[in-house]
């Protein structure tokens, strides 16, 4: 099985192809804790075909580090500023993460 630019299917139980980026991370900030941020999140990951995780930090904010397809990235990064309806985003920064960083797949919550 081989993947194509725009893939967002799994090859060999990792996601792969010439159209993957990341991974990245991303920390959440602003009412994102107690409000099911991190299974929205898990959700939408499944869906987009990601691999990666999301927590929650001490400091109440909520990390999710992941990679995939770039069109499938930049659709959670669209989420991640929106969240889910309880939730309150104030801010999302996002910054590269090694290429060599070993993710869960599937998409895991911590």
């Amino acid at each position: 099985m081989s993947c194509t630019t725009g893939d967002v299917g799994r090859c060999g139980g990792r996601v792969e192809g010439v159209g993957v980026v990341g991974p990245f991370r991303y920390r959440v900030r602003g009412r994102v804790q107690g409000v099911g941020f991190r299974w929205f999140v898990m959700s939408a990951a499944e869906r987009l075909g990601l691999e990666g995780f999301v927590r929650n930090l001490p400091d109440g904010s909520v990390e999710v580090v992941a990679r995939g397809s770039r069109e499938a990235m930049d659709e959670l990064e669209r989420m991640l500023d929106r969240g889910p309806t309880a939730a309150r985003v104030n801010g999302v920064e996002k910054q590269e993460v090694a290429h060599e960083t070993k993710l869960p797949n599937p998409f895991d919550v911590n």
